[in-house]
């Protein structure tokens, strides 16, 4: 059986329609030797997701890190990540359980999972998953809904509680990271600081190194 792959710690780079485009930000973020990408394409007011389109891109994304060292995770669908031969793929509280998402996806993929709160982490610790996103722990807009703030001071408390690695996330910047323990999460999850960059590979690399530095 395929061994399944590990998630390394550093920048956990969420792409989400960015303006720069999925395969440029994606062969950067290999090129900058990050641990994950996950694709987390979001359907435009009154267009329905284009099913085609979606698995073109997505097996593009796999086409690129295929080979390297940054893992494809691919958003609330099983059924894409098997389709493009994804690294693994990550569900929220309200998509589908993670025991039906691992039935789907097998034993060879990463299963995720978002939490935003406590209790949602203590439940989460039997679940069959590999690890946990943990927020947000700072104001965010990249949702239409956002969950509530858990605030940094909760990152602590969470570690304590799961016995999955901690992917934090939720208004993170290199100031913030720089802010947290180390020893209460594995990766940084981030959208806007790296998507929104003047520079995204510059600031992919200086949030990679961060999180390298503080091993």
């Amino acid at each position: 059986m395929t061994p399944r792959p590990q998630l390394r710690r550093g920048l956990y780079l969420i792409l989400t329609n960015p303006v720069a485009g999925y395969e440029i930000l994606t062969e950067m973020a290999v090129e900058a030797n990050l641990p994950a990408v996950q694709f987390r394409p979001k359907a435009r007011p009154g267009q329905p997701p284009d099913d085609a389109e979606l698995l073109r891109t997505a097996r593009a994304l796999r086409a690129i890190t295929r080979g390297s060292s940054t893992l494809f995770i691919v958003n609330d669908r099983p059924d894409l990540a098997v389709e493009c031969d994804a690294d693994g793929v990550h569900v929220g509280q309200t998509d589908l359980a993670p025991r039906e998402a691992r039935r789907r996806v097998g034993e060879h993929r990463l299963v995720g999972l978002s939490t935003h709160n406590l209790l949602q982490v203590d439940a989460a610790a039997n679940e069959p998953i590999d690890y946990v996103g943990f927020g947000p722990l700072y104001a965010t807009n990249s949702k239409a809904n956002p969950d509530p703030v858990v605030g940094p001071d909760q990152l602590a408390r969470a570690a304590g509680l799961a016995r999955h690695p901690i992917v934090a996330i939720g208004g993170l910047t290199p100031e913030r990271i720089l802010a947290l323990d180390p020893a209460s999460f594995r990766c940084a999850a981030v959208i806007r600081a790296v998507t929104e960059a003047d520079h995204p590979l510059q600031a992919m690399r200086r949030i990679q190194h961060i999180l390298e530095l503080r091993l």
